[in-house]
C-alpha cells in the first residue's frame, strides 16, 4: 500500500501542477498581474500547502523534528534540486528586480532560522527551539513580505513574456475555468503530496530511519514535489517568471508563514535537525543569488544547474551516512 501511495499522489501531483499553471497563467492574464507575482503568491501558496499541513499536523503529534526538517529540507530541496532541474531543462533569466528584491528576501528567511537555531551554540541563553515570539517575529516579515509583494504587483509593469506573446492569438480561458483550474491543481497537489509522503513515510520508517532524517529528505522532497513539478511545467512552457517566483515565494513562505504559524501554536524544538542543515540551507540561498548575478548576467545556466543538483545529491549522500 506505501508504494501504491507513493506512485497515486506522484500522479496527482504531476497532473494538479500542470492544471495550476495553466489556471494561474490565465488569472495573471485577466488580472493584469504578472506571472512572477501569481508565482510568489498564489501558486507559492498553494505549493506550501502540503509544507503547512504536515508541520501542523506534526507539531500537535508531538513530532517537531519532522515539522521543522520538513520545512529545512523543502528548502533546501527548493534550491538545489528545483532551481538546478528548471536550469537543466531551461537556463533561467533571473530580473534584475528579482536579484535585487525578492532572492535576498530568501537569504534573509534562511539567516534568521539558522541564527535561531544557532543561538546556544554561540553561547546565547536558553533551548534550540522556535518558541512562540520567535514563530511572531516570523509572521511578522511574512506580513511585510506580502505587503511589498502586492505594492510591486501595483507599481511594476508586466516584462513581455514571449510565450504569453506567443500565445496571445489563442481566445482566452474564461474566469471560470481558470479558477477551476487552479482549484482542482491545488487539490491535486495538497492530495496527491500527503499520499506521497504517507507512502514514503511508511517505507521509511520501515527501514528504521530516523523522524529528523525522514523530515530532511523523505518529507521534504515529498511535499517539494509540488514545487517541482509546477516550476518544470512552467519552465517547459517558456514561463520562467512562475517557475523562478514559485520558488522564491515558497521558500519564504515556509520560513515566514509555515514556521511562523506552526511555532506561533505550539513551541518546536529543532531536535535531530542540527546547525549543519540549517547551515546547508542558508548557503543554498546564498549560491541561488551567487549564480544570479555571476558575471552580471543574470542567468543561471545548465551546468550551474547541474552544479545544485550534484550539491543535493551530496547532501542527501551525507544524511544517509550519517544514519
Amino acid at each position: 500500500m506505501d508504494i501504491f501511495w507513493l506512485i497515486l499522489g506522484l500522479l496527482l501531483i504531476l497532473g494538479g501542477a500542470n492544471a495550476l499553471t495553466d489556471g494561474a497563467s490565465a488569472l495573471a492574464r485577466r488580472w493584469g498581474v504578472s506571472d512572477l507575482v501569481i508565482g510568489l503568491t498564489v501558486v507559492a501558496f498553494g505549493t506550501s500547502a502540503p509544507e503547512l499541513s504536515i508541520s501542523l499536523i506534526s507539531a500537535f503529534q508531538g513530532s517537531a523534528a519532522l515539522a521543522v526538517g520538513n520545512v529545512v529540507g523543502s528548502n533546501i530541496f527548493n534550491v538545489f534540486a528545483i532551481i538546478g532541474v528548471v536550469a537543466l531543462v531551461r537556463p533561467i533569466t533571473v530580473g534584475k528586480s528579482i536579484m535585487a528584491n525578492e532572492i535576498p528576501l530568501v537569504v534573509l528567511s534562511s539567516l534568521a532560522l539558522l541564527a535561531i537555531g544557532s543561538g546556544p551554540a554561540l553561547g546565547l541563553p536558553g533551548i534550540r527551539e522556535i518558541g512562540r515570539p520567535d514563530g511572531i517575529l516570523l509572521l511578522l516579515f511574512f506580513m511585510i513580505f506580502m505587503r511589498y509583494t502586492f505594492s510591486q504587483a501595483k507599481n511594476t509593469p508586466d516584462i513581455p513574456d514571449p510565450a504569453a506573446e506567443n500565445a496571445a492569438g489563442k481566445p482566452a480561458m474564461p474566469m471560470w475555468k481558470a479558477a477551476v483550474w487552479v482549484i482542482a491543481g491545488l487539490a491535486g497537489l495538497v492530495y496527491g503530496g500527503d499520499r506521497f509522503v504517507a507512502g514514503a513515510s511508511g517505507i521509511a520508517q520501515s527501514l528504521g530511519m530516523s523522524e529528523a532524517a525522514i523530515g530532511l529528505t523523505i518529507v521534504a522532497a515529498g511535499t517539494s514535489l509540488p514545487e517541482l513539478a509546477t516550476s518544470v511545467a512552467a519552465a517547459l512552457k517558456g514561463k520562467t517568471g512562475i517557475a523562478v517566483g514559485n520558488v522564491i515565494g515558497s521558500n519564504i513562505f515556509n520560513i515566514f508563514l509555515v514556521l511562523g504559524l506552526t511555532a506561533t501554536v505550539t513551541p518546536l524544538p529543532f531536535g535531530g535537525i542540527g546547525e549543519t542543515d540549517l547551515l546547508v540551507m542558508t548557503v543554498a540561498s546564498l549560491l541561488f543569488w551567487f549564480f544570479g548575478w555571476r558575471f552580471g548576467e543574470r542567468v543561471i545556466n545548465r551546468w550551474e544547474g547541474g552544479f545544485l543538483v550534484a550539491c543535493y545529491v551530496a547532501y542527501v549522500a551525507w544524511q544517509l551516512v550519517a544514519l
